[in-house]
């Protein structure tokens, strides 16, 4: 996959990470169709190429049904036993019945970290009036932070462009970096 296919600049967009010990990342897809093996994961899988793309690891990739238990059973794996530094979620973040990721996001977050959802609303805004719609939320647990994005391929990869820039330094301040975070 070239930039061109996510919308994305050079691989020097997404920040630097000045350790140089690549980020490991968990996604979960939230979709009760591609949990009982009706639909394909494209989101999923199209996370998981623009992450190996920019030479971070993803250590799981998963598909739950829209149930808070399964999904936050799942979130507190990736985050107490994997240990990742990051999670992404897709799907589930709208406003059906179903949709129920932010919600059981909310519940295995010891802090949340509202600024990645702001500007993923807001820039989506700029593409379609129903990015107003989302629910999705940003937190963190323990020293992993957990990321929700829509369940479309377009809106999940567009989503992830947007919040890019900002996460190498998120994700090394989790990591206890000590530095500035002024430059």
């Amino acid at each position: 996959m070239n930039d061109s296919d996510t919308g994305g600049g050079a691989r020097g967009d997404w920040g630097e990470n000045p350790t140089g010990r690549p980020f490991r990342v968990a996604i979960l897809t939230v979709s009760d169709k591609g949990a009982a093996g009706e639909r394909e994961d494209l989101s999923g899988r199209l996370l998981e190429e623009m992450i190996t793309g920019r030479g971070w690891l993803v250590e799981a990739r998963e598909i739950v049904p829209d149930e808070e238990g399964a999904i936050e059973r799942r979130l507190i794996h990736f985050c107490d036993r994997l240990r990742v530094d990051l999670v992404l979620t897709t799907g589930g973040t709208g406003l059906s019945p179903r949709d129920v990721t932010p919600e059981a996001t909310l519940r295995v977050v010891d802090r949340l970290a509202p600024g990645f959802a702001e500007a993923m609303r807001a820039a989506s805004l700029r593409n379609t009036p129903h990015a107003m719609l989302s629910r999705a939320v940003s937190g963190i647990r323990g020293s992993t932070l957990i990321v929700n994005l829509p369940g479309s391929p377009r809106g999940a990869g567009e989503n992830l462009e947007v919040i890019m820039p900002a996460l190498p330094h998120g994700l090394e301040k989790l990591r206890g970096d000590p530095g500035e975070c002024a430059t």
